[in-house]
């Protein structure tokens, strides 16, 4: 019985992961949480195991959990390594070892530093950040877009009513323009009857023009031209006695001197005219003025019209 006692004792402590047979080294990791960990889970360094959980105990007045690990002999620990609680994606837990290249081993009893993985919800939400950034600003795009919508859903439905009121108008103008073009259309048809009876009635007048003119080819007008030369032959006659000079008619075409005479009179009835409309009484009187008064008084004009201008 005493026997069977020990083995049942040694057989549950190495289903606990205890081996009597091998030499461990007792290490401690401090946790805020131990996410799930229990006694007899395994320890790996690069994925191999090297010990297992030894015991947990609570510390709640430093509210933290303590983990007493069991790791064999061989493993060298410094004072860099780090105690990374990890756990399967089906919910084993695990403590992975992370061993630093400081040269400072580690005593047994000595506190290993303890980390905490990142599990899968973590890993979620870091990955979730940028898309729900990215997803926030596409929604406020979209409100944006929506609201932009909203305020041009009026312009959209008056422009919607006047697309629905444009075929209407079609059918009107079309059927305006049908009528239009019937009513054209006979009055073409009027207009060309009257053609086609204007130039019926225009056939007699010419073919009387074709026989008037027929006539006026069988004139002879021999005679008529005859007498055009005769008079040409006078009139050249006359011209060429008018060039000769020997006449009086030639000598007024020829000369200029009536021409210049008559201009000389016209100046001297010009300055009689004005000097009997400035000073009419040099004339009016019985007996008029003498010269050397008339003289006198136009140079007295003279000074004052000067005065005035200076």
């Amino acid at each position: 019985m005493v026997t069977a006692i020990v083995l049942l004792y040694l057989g549950f402590n190495f289903l606990k992961g205890i081996d009597f047979f091998s030499s461990t080294t007792r290490y401690y990791a401090v946790y805020k949480n131990v996410n799930n960990l229990t006694e007899s889970n395994q320890i790996y360094l690069n994925g191999y195991a090297v010990g297992r959980v030894r015991k947990i105990h609570i510390q709640q007045s430093k509210n933290r959990v303590v983990v007493e690990m069991n790791i064999d002999s061989e493993i060298i620990l410094n004072d860099s390594t780090e105690a990374v609680l990890n756990g399967e994606l089906l919910g084993g837990r695990f403590i992975q070892l992370v061993v630093g290249n400081s040269k400072h081993r580690l005593q047994a009893r000595d506190t290993v530093r303890s980390d905490m993985a990142k599990g899968l919800m973590d890993l979620i939400t870091e990955n979730a950040q940028p898309v729900a950034s990215n997803l926030q600003t596409t929604l406020a795009k979209l409100n944006t877009l929506l609201d932009g919508l909203s305020s041009n859903s009026k312009q959209l439905d008056s422009m919607f009513n006047r697309l629905q009121k444009t075929p209407v108008l079609l059918n009107k103008t079309l059927t305006t323009a049908s009528n239009n073009i019937e009513t054209l259309g006979s009055t073409y048809k009027g207009v060309a009857e009257n053609l086609n009876n204007r130039i019926t009635e225009l056939k007699p007048t010419l073919s009387n023009f074709n026989t008037l003119s027929d006539s006026l080819k069988a004139l002879k007008l021999n005679g008529t031209l005859k007498n055009m030369q005769v008079t040409l032959g006078k009139l050249n006659e006359t011209l060429s006695k008018l060039n000769k000079g020997d006449n009086t008619m030639s000598k007024l075409l020829t000369e200029d001197t009536l021409y210049v005479n008559l201009n000389k009179m016209l100046v001297s009835f010009d300055s009689l005219a004005n000097h009997i409309n400035h000073n009419p009484k040099h004339f009016l009187g019985p007996l008029g003025q003498s010269h050397k008064k008339i003289e006198k008084e136009l140079q007295e004009q003279k000074a004052e019209q000067e005065k005035k201008k200076k």
